[in-house]
C-alpha cells in the first residue's frame, strides 16, 4: 500500500498539521501490520503444534491394515517438518521396511520440475512461451502452429504416447530421445493448437528433450545443475532401474494380495514422469519453487495462471477456502503428490509404492487433520448396489472441453471404464452415484438426472456428457 499526500498551501501551521497525521497514520499502519503479523503466526503456531497427529496416524494405520496403502508422508510448514510418517515395506519379499528416505518414482509430478527448467531458460533468454516449436521438431504436426506455452499448459493437441497402445509393449525397453521424438512425431494431431486443453505426456517429453538442445547438456545433469544440487535435495535424482540398495523401492498393485509390478524404463517418460524423489524432498523443492527462491515472481504467475483447468507444469487445489498449487503422479504402482498453499504457508507431499485407494481422498483427511478439521477414519465395507441401479450409469460420455470418450459397460454387476482404446478398468461403488478407479486414484461421479460425467483426478475436474447405448 502506498501513501501520497498532496500538500496545495504553504504555511507552516498546515505542514506541521501534515506532519504529524502522516507520522500518525505511519505509526499505526505499522502497529496494524505488525500485530496482524503476529496474529497470523500465532495461528500458523497454534495449527503446528496443536493438529491431532495421533489421528493421522491412525489413519495410515487403517490404510495400511486393510491393504490399501504403503508409503510416506511429509508435512512441512515454514521450511519446518511438522508430520512424517513411512508405513510398509519398500520390498516385500525381503521385508525391507520403508522410512523416511525410502525413494519412489513420482510419476508426473516430474512435470513441475521441467515447467521450472524451461521457465529457468526463459529468464536467462534461451527460449520463450510464445516461441513455436517448429525448430526443434519440425517433423510433428503442427509445430508452426505449437508454442512452448502451449506444450507446458497441454494446449498443444499432440497426441500423447502413452494413450498409444504401442506403449504397453515398449515401456520397459530403453528408448533414446530421438526415438520418442520419431514415436510421436508419427501421431496425427488430436485438435487445433491452443483451441482446447488435454493432458499430454508428450508435451514433457518435448520439453525435456528441447532443454536439452539449448543447455548442451543431458536432461539429468541440467537437473542436479539447477534444481537438485541448490537445493540440496540428497534424495532425489533422474531415474533409472530400481536400486533397493539405493534407498528406491519396488511397485505393487492388490488384486487378492500385493503383486510386484514391472519396471518402466524412464528413457521413455524424460521430462513427463522420470524422477525419484522422497516427500521430504518434494516438500523442499515445491517450497523453494513457491516462494520465488528458483524461478522470478513474473515467471511463477505464469506458471501458475490456469487456464481449462491446466496451469503450466501445475495444478491449482482446493481444500475448503484454501487454495494450493501442485501436482499429482502415477507410474506402475507408485503415486505421489506435491502440494503447497501459499496462504498457509503449508507444504504436502505424499509418495506411495503400494495404494489401493483414492489418492485424493486421503488428501483431503491428511488436510482436515492438520487444520483440525472432523474426519471418519475409511471404512471398508462394500456398498451394495444392484444392477438395474448400475445400468443406469451404462453408455458413452463425451469430453465437453476435452477430446476422448469414456465407454462404462458393466459386467457381473461390476461397472467398468475404458478412455478410447485403452484398457478397461473396474469402478469401485462409494455411494451417491461416486465410483473409484483406486488403480489410479479418480473418482467418476455421475449425474443421471443432468446427463454427465464429472471425473475428478489431481485435484481437478473435467465434464463428460452421457449418451445412452
Amino acid at each position: 500500500m502506498y501513501l501520497s499526500i498532496k500538500n496545495q498551501k504553504s504555511k507552516k501551521m498546515k505542514k506541521q498539521i501534515l506532519l504529524i497525521v502522516l507520522l500518525s497514520t505511519l505509526f499505526f499502519s505499522c502497529w496494524n501490520k505488525n500485530n496482524a503479523t503476529q496474529t497470523e503466526k500465532a495461528f500458523n503456531q497454534k495449527t503446528f503444534d496443536s493438529f491431532n497427529k495421533t489421528k493421522l496416524d491412525s489413519l495410515f494405520d487403517v490404510l495400511y491394515q486393510n491393504n490399501k496403502f504403503m508409503g510416506s508422508i511429509s508435512l512441512s510448514h515454514e521450511g519446518t517438518i511438522v508430520y512424517t510418517k513411512a508405513i510398509g515395506f519398500d520390498d516385500i519379499e525381503t521385508q525391507k521396511s520403508s522410512t523416511a528416505e525410502t525413494i519412489y518414482r513420482i510419476g508426473s509430478v516430474s512435470k513441475m520440475f521441467t515447467s521450472t527448467l524451461i521457465f529457468n531458460a526463459i529468464e536467462e533468454n534461451k527460449v520463450s512461451l510464445n516461441q513455436t516449436i517448429d525448430k526443434y521438431f519440425p517433423r510433428i504436426e503442427n509445430a508452426s502452429k505449437i508454442t512452448v506455452g502451449n506444450l507446458l499448459n497441454h494446449r498443444s493437441g499432440i497426441h500423447s504416447f502413452t494413450k498409444d497402445k504401442a506403449f504397453f509393449n515398449y515401456r520397459t525397453e530403453y528408448k533414446s530421445s530421438q526415438e520418442m521424438v520419431d514415436i510421436i512425431a508419427s501421431y496425427k494431431s488430436d485438435f487445433e493448437p491452443d483451441s482446447q486443453g488435454a493432458y499430454s505426456n508428450s508435451n514433457y517429453l518435448l520439453l525435456s528433450v528441447m532443454l536439452e538442445e539449448l543447455y548442451d547438456t543431458s536432461f539429468e545433469d541440467l537437473l542436479a545443475e539447477k534444481i537438485f544440487n541448490p537445493l540440496n535435495l540428497k534424495h532425489t535424482n533422474h531415474g533409472s532401474k530400481i536400486n533397493l540398495e539405493n534407498n528406491e523401492s519396488n511397485s505393487y498393485q492388490y488384486t487378492t494380495e500385493w503383486t510386484k509390478q514391472i519396471d518402466t524404463d524412464l528413457s521413455t517418460a524424460m521430462g513427463g514422469g522420470s524422477i525419484i524423489s522422497t516427500p521430504n524432498d518434494l516438500n523442499k523443492f515445491i517450497e523453494a519453487l513457491l516462494n520465488e527462491k528458483i524461478i522470478s515472481k513474473e515467471s511463477l504467475d505464469k506458471m501458475t495462471a490456469i487456464k481449462d483447468n491446466f496451469g503450466m507444469g501445475i495444478f491449482e487445489f482446493t481444500h475448503s477456502s484454501k487454495t494450493g498449487f501442485g501436482h499429482g503422479g502415477n507410474i506402475e504402482g507408485f503415486r505421489a503428490i506435491s502440494i503447497y498453499y501459499p496462504k498457509e504457508k503449508l507444504a504436502l507431499a505424499i509418495a506411495s509404492n503400494a495404494i489401493d485407494y483414492d489418492m485424493d481422498a486421503i488428501v483431503t483427511d491428511v488436510l482436515k487433520g492438520y487444520f483440525n478439521e472432523s474426519f471418519e477414519l475409511p471404512s471398508f465395507e462394500k456398498i451394495e448396489i444392484s444392477a438395474s441401479d448400475l445400468e443406469k450409469y451404462v453408455g458413452i460420455y463425451a469430453g465437453v472441453e476435452l477430446s476422448g470418450k469414456f465407454n462404462i459397460t458393466m459386467e457381473n454387476n461390476t461397472l467398468y471404464t475404458q478412455l478410447n482404446d485403452l484398457p478397461k478398468e473396474p469402478l469401485v461403488y462409494k455411494g451417491n452415484h461416486t465410483f473409484t478407479n483406486e488403480e489410479i486414484g479418480a473418482n467418476f461421479i455421475f449425474n443421471p438426472k443432468e446427463n454427465k460425467l464429472e471425473l475428478h483426478q489431481g485435484g481437478a475436474a473435467d465434464i463428460y456428457t452421457f449418451n445412452k447405448q
